[in-house]
């Protein structure tokens, strides 16, 4: 009944540090890009470009539709059309990663003297390009997880070695870079403040994109898919994906893995670039952003050395209910923290983020493994092997939350008086409001994403066993 095996044991490698090493350098590979554009390419269009934060919105939200869509599409195309000999998501990957180089270099282009119209086109188009490019990269890669071991603890591991690998690209976006593309300069008011250097982003694109390149390369040398299914429809094309829409929407655990992501992934991973602001702006140093990023991912570091034991013990859905319980009620606490601008009042919202951070991190680094167990729970019921496919429709979801996320910054912005353009003064009071308003974005994710895994999602402890015993 399609069940999941490991055939030819015998000659094919353990599991083992070689294929965590691997995966691990998959997700490195997509964040050296991913961070720099979450985190800057919205400060860039804004600060640098000139783009008006409304219209910016509006961009993100096409692009994303449009990215959601393609992540169908590409998914249905790796299950479906195989373009390498051996496997059928390493040279998607490779060529994925070959027009990642060229796309994320045309994203960060200079081109301040175009005319509004022209800049706006130029950030949809060059967005568009860039997303099909990550897209052709993530997707095969994110399918990659339910292939290379059918066993729930090693798949823990996978996902959490896949946390580590895109942990390392946002300490270098986050931490080192702050202190290469900002400088200090008098605004109009004379008053002394934090200014973006756009222009510094281009090299630095060129630079993290060719490294991604050789990284990924790295994923498809080290890591052994083992985990065949016995496919009993082979279906293409339109009817291959009403077929996979089909297993995912009556799929709840995946549903329920769905809603939560929504959340994290839209109003906790899509809003950095607001962290950035409340540094730039209220704490009138934007080179500390980093310290604060470095704060957020303790709960994550801690988690680490901890889920698989925790998860063991508890199962992945009880120790990720409770942990976003935390971050909820941390949240409802931060608001009414007394925050000042000052190194006091930055050090209480660095231990305020690290509460509110909880929650998203036990999420950021067992969610890889949630969704293997959920496409696990697929390939059990109808015995197909849709694993690009389902993997791509949750990935349309991650992008459409990284578009609403993205537009709800800009909105939001909008909503809090932002004045775009380089050398901008804000009205009074702006750093306070953005400090709020990030604040906000990160409690509400933490209430949703915990209703949605406390009452929807349904792949407990027990039924983890019963993977775990039934490959046995």
């Amino acid at each position: 009944m399609g069940r999941s095996t490991n055939s030819t044991k015998s000659t094919i490698r353990p599991f083992g540090w070689q294929d965590k090493l691997g995966y691990a350098m998959g997700d490195m590979g997509c964040n050296f890009s991913f961070q720099l554009v979450s985190t800057f390419m919205q400060l860039f269009y804004l600060q640098y470009i000139g783009i008006e934060s409304g219209d910016y919105g509006t961009i993100i939200l096409i692009s994303k539709a449009f990215d959601a869509v393609n992540d169908i599409v590409i998914g249905n195309l790796v299950d479906t059309k195989k373009i390498g000999k051996k496997s059928k998501y390493m040279p998607w990957i490779i060529l994925g990663a070959v027009t990642l180089v060229v796309f994320s270099v045309m994203l960060f282009a200079p081109v301040t003297n175009f005319p509004y119209a022209g800049k706006y086109a130029w950030c949809l188009i060059s967005y568009c390009l860039w997303s099909i490019s990550y897209t052709m990269i993530n997707v095969p890669y994110g399918s990659l997880h339910s292939v290379i071991t059918d066993d729930p603890q090693q798949r823990v591991t996978l996902s959490t070695f896949r946390s580590i690998g895109a942990a390392l690209p946002a300490i270098l976006v986050m931490v080192v870079l702050p202190n290469i593309v900002y400088k200090k300069e008098e605004n109009a008011n004379g008053d002394l403040v934090e200014v973006l250097k756009g222009e510094t982003l281009l090299p630095v694109a060129l630079v993290l994109s060719v490294i991604a390149f050789f990284v990924l390369w790295g994923t498809t040398k080290l890591v052994t898919e083992r985990v065949k299914r016995n496919n009993t429809e082979n279906t293409t094309g339109f009817k291959a994906m009403i077929s996979s829409a089909k297993s995912y929407f009556t799929n709840r655990a995946m549903i329920g893995a769905t809603i939560a992501t929504v959340a994290s992934v839209g109003l906790i991973n899509s809003t950095m670039s607001l962290n950035n602001m409340v540094f730039q702006y209220f704490f009138n140093d934007a080179s500390k952003t980093g310290i604060a990023m470095i704060g957020s991912y303790a709960p994550m570091i801690v988690v680490m050395v901890l889920i698989g034991k925790l998860t063991k013990k508890f199962g992945k859905k009880n120790v990720l209910v409770t942990a976003m319980f935390i971050g909820a009620v941390s949240g409802i606490a931060s608001l009414f923290a007394p925050i000042t601008p000052d190194s006091k009042g930055m050090i209480l919202y660095i231990i305020c983020l690290m509460g509110l951070n909880v929650g998203n991190a036990v999420f950021q680094i067992s969610v890889w493994a949630i969704v293997a167990d959920c496409i696990e729970v697929s390939a059990r019921k109808t015995g197909k092997s849709e694993e690009g496919s389902l993997y791509a429709i949750y990935s349309f979801f991650r992008k459409l939350a990284q578009g609403i996320g993205q537009a709800v910054v800009s909105w939001g912005l909008v909503a809090i008086h932002f004045k775009e353009g380089e050398n901008a003064v804000q009205e009074a009071g702006f750093g306070d409001k953005v400090k709020t308003l990030y604040i906000i974005l990160l409690m509400v994710a933490s209430i949703i994403a915990f209703l949605s895994m406390k009452f929807i999602y349904n792949i407990g402890k027990k039924e983890e066993e019963e993977f775990a015993s039934a490959k046995q």
